[in-house]
């Protein structure tokens, strides 16, 4: 969607994001309704998360998986990719001067709250637990 917004600017409540939403969800409803096993991956906080999903619950059998790393973790790889040459195209992504904002923001994020069983997992060097647990809770062992 961003390559269809020529000039686009990523910030908060950015035109892109208020049309990729209702996209997003929609996409997902349609899956769900139809029986497709579909995995939905997004950064977004609770306050997105809950009421889009909330009336979905009664038609899938939810798992979430929420990934967590700690926030200077998580600074230096987006600092990492961007001197690799990554295109984020719609994330406003902090610069090297941000690094105090960026630990503030991340560890202030609000992580989904719905009626469904979850898991997290620390992908600060691979994934604790480990990909065997992670699969076996998602198929409800």
């Amino acid at each position: 969607m961003a390559h269809g917004a020529p000039g686009f600017v990523p910030g908060p409540g950015d035109e892109l994001t208020a049309r990729t939403l209702p996209t997003f969800f929609g996409v997902l409803e349609i899956l769900v309704l139809a029986d497709v096993t579909t995995v939905a991956e997004a950064a977004f906080q609770d306050r997105i998360w809950r009421p889009c999903l909330t009336p979905l619950l009664s038609l899938a059998r939810f798992r979430i998986v929420h990934c967590v790393v700690d926030a200077e973790v998580a600074f230096e790889r987006i600092q990492r990719r961007a001197a690799e040459g990554g295109v984020r195209a719609v994330h406003p992504d902090p610069g090297p001067a941000d690094a105090a904002e960026h630990i503030r923001r991340h560890r202030a994020f609000d992580r989904i709250s719905v009626d469904a069983p979850s898991i997290e997992v620390d992908t600060t060097s691979g994934y604790r637990p480990g990909l065997a647990e992670i699969v076996a809770f998602i198929n409800g062992a």
